[in-house]
């Protein structure tokens, strides 16, 4: 047997060796894309199966021939097919630069959702998880709270922006969803609590990174969480807390939920109303730092 290659599954390594495609290259499209998808080993260690190679080629062949990369990994086998027996691609205009802070603000004034979608759709495929989440998205969310705040946008223009991007996420979360075999991640927010984008945010980042997210949205009693966290082994659980519900009776919730659960199960806790470092607690006040501790538990 090859070094590299476990039965019928190939290390990341061994993967980019048979298909000629670099190691760096490949773990970006499985974060950007979800593919190649890996298999894990009862270790824990990350393996892709061989069958892999014959698509990978091919994509790299459709790469060469001028396709772009958001059109071609995402393709079903028939779709690719008929975009390599379709020979060259058409030399395209060029790509759109960036969606600029100023023009997303400018469409969610307009409540304009089809430009909003499309320029933040058009970012998540050319960004990675991280970088548009923490670049596009979370920028966002604060400028138009803001905004609200300082009264040049009005509630309607808030309501707007969380339900166009709350269904963005949603969305673009499902085929990591679909695909997780790591640990398990119950969130959710505490009574009181109705901001939900920070804990989509979340959920989307932690879905690339493998984990199985199971979804609570906003205001769940401290019991019920508890009990589902216990009912399905949940390796975390992660409350979002913004500054309009930090104080005493938050920090008294999360110290019960800390009490209820696990030992071995983390209390992740972040937004901007996340207490400060306590015994038991898990503070994730940025999305690298919850990426850092995804990727942290998925190699154990």
């Amino acid at each position: 047997m090859k070094a590299g290659t476990t039965g019928g599954r190939l290390s990341i390594g061994a993967l980019a060796r048979a298909s000629g495609i670099a190691v760096d290259t490949l773990r970006t499209w499985e974060r950007r894309y979800g593919y190649p998808a890996p298999e894990r080993k009862p270790s824990g260690h990350r393996v892709y199966p061989v069958s892999s190679v014959p698509r990978l080629r091919r994509i790299a062949e459709a790469l060469a021939r001028g396709h772009r990369a958001g059109e071609v990994l995402p393709a079903s086998d028939a779709a690719l097919s008929s975009l390599l027996g379709a020979g060259p691609a058409k030399h395209a205009p060029a790509v759109s630069p960036p969606a600029r802070p100023d023009d997303l603000l400018a469409a969610v004034v307009a409540l304009d959702a089809e430009r909003l979608t499309r320029a933040l759709t058009a970012d998540w495929g050319r960004l990675g998880p991280l970088e548009f989440l923490e670049g596009r998205v979370a920028p966002l969310v604060h400028e138009v709270g803001e905004a609200w705040a300082d009264g040049r946008l009005e509630i309607r223009h808030e309501h707007f922006l969380a339900e166009r991007v709350g269904d963005l996420l949603r969305a673009l979360r499902l085929p990591f969803d679909e695909r997780a075999a790591g640990p398990s991640v119950v969130l959710a927010s505490l009574p009181g609590e109705r901001h939900a984008l920070g804990l989509q945010m979340a959920a989307l980042l932690l879905a690339t990174t493998g984990c199985r997210v199971l979804f609570l949205g906003t205001e769940v009693p401290v019991a019920e969480l508890i009990s589902l966290a216990k009912d399905r082994h949940a390796r975390a659980v992660g409350v979002s807390v913004s500054l309009a519900t930090a104080g005493s009776r938050t920090a008294g919730q999360l110290l019960r939920i800390r009490r209820g659960l696990p030992r071995r199960a983390d209390l992740l806790v972040g937004g901007g109303g996340a207490p400060r470092p306590h015994p038991g607690l898990t503070i994730v006040p940025t999305l690298p730092s919850l990426d850092a501790w995804a990727r942290a538990v998925a190699l154990h």
